[in-house]
């Protein structure tokens, strides 16, 4: 991985997006930093759309979208997306039909209480109230921690019952349905953006921090972990091109400023 303060002048000229993780890549240990929020801001005034893509629940989603300087949020490791329209009209579309739902459900309690039971001092995550398709087992935020080795034993047993299960830096999400973060932002880019990743990629950045946004590093050709990602890179098969000094959303902050002082130059 190469420092992303050596990124060329000429790519950093050609972005106009970024998608970007939340937890542990726009937050530093579960808060938004005064540096981070401002770096959206700068990011805003320099007409580069910012998309958050998250494992995180509905709830959060629509309040993202509403609040923060963004051109819409994917959440629950893409089982949807939000956006406010140009009537700041909250606006949604869902990658599972109705009917795929309630089966959905049901299998996801069988997981639940398995998990809960071969790791009682685990919990479902605190926001899985407001989540409407993925299960969230909470392994650290607000539970004492996991062993990576018992992390992934959660994971083979969203497998068991043929979910897809995915690590993130305090949960494991899982879900029944083939969506998954790239296609949902695939959707969006050509649904709201008008964009054709495929053909774009040169215009667009994503950064992350951790196992469940490998199929995006792998996808994203200027692909960027902040600094906390050495902590899973035994674990992860397709490592971002860049990384920062800094971790988390110290990370974050540091890409931004080093992005919008390359734009400031010319070749």
């Amino acid at each position: 991985m190469l420092n992303f303060s050596n990124i060329p002048t000429k790519i950093a000229n050609k972005i106009d997006v970024i998608f970007c993780d939340i937890d542990e890549t726009i937050s530093s240990n579960g808060k938004i930093l005064p540096e981070t929020y401002s770096s959206l801001w700068d990011l805003h005034k320099n007409n580069i759309k910012v998309v958050p893509i998250t494992g995180r629940c509905a709830g959060w989603v629509d309040h993202i979208a509403r609040f923060w300087p963004v051109s819409g949020v994917i959440g629950e490791n893409g089982a949807l997306y939000m956006y406010m329209d140009n009537k700041n009209r909250l606006k949604k579309r869902y990658y599972l039909e109705n009917h795929q739902v309630q089966e959905s459900k049901r299998k996801l309690e069988l997981i639940k209480k398995e998990v809960l039971t071969r790791f009682p001092t685990c919990k479902v995550a605190s926001d899985q109230p407001y989540r409407e398709f993925d299960l969230a087992i909470d392994f650290c935020e607000d539970v004492p921690a996991l062993t990576m080795e018992e992390v992934q034993e959660i994971v083979k047993i969203y497998e068991k019952y043929g979910a897809t299960a995915k690590i993130s830096s305090i949960h494991v999400n899982g879900w029944f349905g083939d969506f998954n973060k790239l296609k949902m932002t695939k959707i969006f880019a050509k649904d709201v953006l008008g964009l054709s990743l495929k053909d774009e990629l040169d215009n667009v950045l994503f950064i992350g921090d951790s196992p469940n946004d490998q199929s995006m590093f792998e996808f994203f050709s200027i692909s960027v972990g902040v600094a906390n990602i050495t902590k899973f890179i035994d674990i992860i098969t397709h490592s971002p091109r860049y990384i920062t000094k800094k971790e988390s959303g110290l990370g974050f902050a540091e890409m931004v400023r080093v992005l919008l002082s390359k734009r400031t130059k010319v070749d």
